[in-house]
């Protein structure tokens, strides 16, 4: 009787070995994102990071965990990985900036069918690039191996983040008042959100190529435009900050404008929101046209060309505009904050002049 091969866990499908590999490759890409209150480097079993002694006067964290969402099905197809960690980066930092934080540190955390230490360090590339732009350390993170749950080449992307900002100085609805201007901060692409419908309507229903033309004529392909990366709004904010006075900032996520607006109001006031102050790209409507999608269902799962919006002073408008603009995201003023009521109040012109339109904004 032939005794049995013995079991290992390679041959389950785990390799300790490539993740190793992957996690040498990676090494020199956390350790330029470092900043000095790192203490030790990569490879401990949790990330130290002192706060620097005196730096501030009451320090309060801020923490906030997100991930690219079925936008990385998009990198998985065509095996460009080197910028969603850019997206990453953004989802989970952009959302610590409108409380007024300064990011301190990153962990992120992949998944995957099998490590393969070339993807791996593609994906880590992009999460230290955007680390990078915003001055947060990679702290640390983890690669989980998943086979039989994941297929070879899958993956899934998260982040998890922390800042700093001092507690006279937290941003939100309380700072709010009637008057407030509200900016603006153009996105050219969809960032990490809407990505099911959208990846449902060009396609699944209208059966485009991801290596063809993202429309008639257009210079870039349909993958160009649905990987484009998300902009990093948290320096331009951040310059916002020291330069005048913000109330409050919204990152316009899943829910759109109606739906993330709001959460930097109290209750009382509204946001009047002029349509025809910035520019929809052109893949909103694309997919609005592909779809068919409802003008009112775009609003609500799109930034439909907004990533960020926010409020400040009237007396100071001026200056938080060159500030942001210092930093390089064309802002533009989109509306005001008013009495009476709660939410958002669209007017002017429609988003998309063109075609019939169900409910729409």
């Amino acid at each position: 009787m032939s005794r049995p091969v013995p079991a290992t866990y390679a041959g389950t499908g785990v390799d300790i070995d490539a993740g190793d590999r992957a996690v040498e490759r990676i090494r020199p890409l956390v350790e330029a994102t470092l900043r000095p209150e790192v203490l030790g480097g990569l490879g401990g079993f949790g990330g130290l990071f002192a706060l620097r002694p005196g730096a501030y006067r009451r320090p309060v964290l801020v923490a906030g965990t997100d991930g690219v969402g079925t936008k990385a099905l998009v990198a998985q197809a065509t095996g460009r990985y080197d910028t969603i960690g850019i997206d990453l980066v953004a989802m989970c930092v952009d959302d610590l900036v409108c409380q007024g934080a300064e990011p301190l540190f990153l962990l992120d955390y992949i998944a995957a069918g099998q490590v393969e230490p070339g993807q791996m360090a593609a994906l880590v590339s992009g999460v230290a690039e955007g680390c990078r732009q915003v001055g947060a350390a990679l702290l640390g993170g983890e690669m989980a191996e998943h086979p039989g749950v994941m297929q070879p080449g899958e993956f899934d992307l998260v982040g998890f983040a922390v800042g700093v900002v001092e507690h006279d100085e937290i941003l939100g609805p309380d700072r709010v008042v009637p008057g407030d201007v509200l900016i603006g901060l153009p996105s050219p692409g969809l960032r990490s959100n809407g990505y099911t419908l959208a990846r449902h309507v060009l396609i699944d229903r209208a059966g485009l190529p991801l290596d063809g033309p993202a429309w008639d004529g257009a210079a870039t392909t349909l993958a160009d435009e649905l990987l484009r990366p998300s902009v990093l709004y948290t320096p331009a904010v951040r310059s916002a900050l020291a330069a005048a006075e913000v109330h409050a900032v919204a990152h316009v996520t899943g829910g759109g404008i109606p739906g993330n607006l709001p959460r930097a109001l109290p209750g009382g006031l509204r946001a009047v929101v002029e349509r025809g102050t910035w520019t929809v790209p052109r893949l909103f409507g694309e997919i609005r046209r592909l779809g068919p999608v409802d003008d009112a269902e775009m609003l609500r799962v799109f930034n439909l060309g907004l990533g960020m919006v926010v409020a400040t002073s009237a007396a100071s408008a001026g200056d938080a505009l060159d500030a942001l603009a210092s930093r390089g995201v064309d802002p533009v003023v989109v509306g005001r904050v008013e009495a009476g009521g709660d939410g958002v109040e669209l007017v002017g012109p429609r988003l998309f002049p063109d075609g019939p339109t169900v409910d729409g904004p």
